[in-house]
């Protein structure tokens, strides 16, 4: 792993950046950073942010020197073994397309596959879950098959129905609430990744595994029931 960038974003934050580009490893390191700061923590540091490349640390500057903080991260950074991992691991129940996936068909015209096919490659990987981010709850996923990569809609759509299941360029997610988006729908899951009266309100982290699981429409509906009323109609593998 190469030497990260130290960036100041003003007097009260430091963004660590790992590399600029979509990769596991780079993200690894950032969720390895992210970790190693929670438990190493250094006084006036108030908020971490992890992204796909980069860790922001929000510090209050009346109480942090952002030369020992910097000196801090470096030595943290150091130190970071992405091999000693233990993320979480989900099974996340996905009914694909018809009602719950309209763009369904579409994607298996435009990848040259069946729609069977599409299900079967899109829920084989076992994917990471590299940022939360946009909107709450909102989980970008690494580990998509290339063959079902594709441009993002030419008109976005306004809004699209919560925890939605989609893919944008090479990229695939877990939408959590109603919103716009340009990305191509195949899936809805019934879990809801953010519910403000649930504890714990964010179902996923960053750092997460993804192990996505086809169920019926029937199946869909009956554990949408449970998840409004706050189950996580989710399993934890790991």
């Amino acid at each position: 792993m190469t030497a990260p960038r130290l960036l100041h974003c003003g007097d009260t934050a430091i963004s660590v950046d790992f590399g600029n580009v979509i990769d596991l490893d780079v993200n690894a390191g950032v969720q390895a950073l992210d970790a190693a700061l929670a438990a190493n923590p250094f006084p006036g540091v108030i908020e971490t942010v992890p992204t796909y490349r980069a860790l922001m640390v929000h510090f209050d500057p009346a109480t942090c020197r952002i030369e020992a903080l910097s000196a801090h991260l470096l030595k943290l950074r150091a130190g970071l073994d992405i091999s000693q991992r233990t993320p979480r691991r989900w099974r996340v129940p996905v009914a694909y397309g018809g009602e719950h996936g309209e763009d369904l068909t579409d994607m298996a015209v435009f990848c040259g596959l069946s729609i069977a096919q599409i299900v079967e490659t899109h829920a084989a990987p076992v994917y990471t879950v590299m940022m939360i981010g946009f909107l709450p709850g909102f989980s970008y996923l690494g580990g998509l098959d290339a063959r079902l990569a594709r441009p993002r809609r030419d008109v976005p759509r306004a809004r699209i129905p919560a925890s939605s299941i989609s893919i944008g360029g090479a990229q695939t997610a877990i939408g959590s609430v109603e919103g716009p988006s340009g990305w191509h729908l195949i899936g809805r899951t019934p879990a809801l990744p953010f519910l403000p009266r649930r504890d714990p309100v964010f179902l996923f982290d960053a750092g997460d595994e993804i192990c996505f699981h086809p169920i019926s429409d029937r199946e869909w509906h009956d554990l949408a029931g449970r998840s409004a009323d706050g189950a996580a109609v989710v399993e934890r593998l790991a």
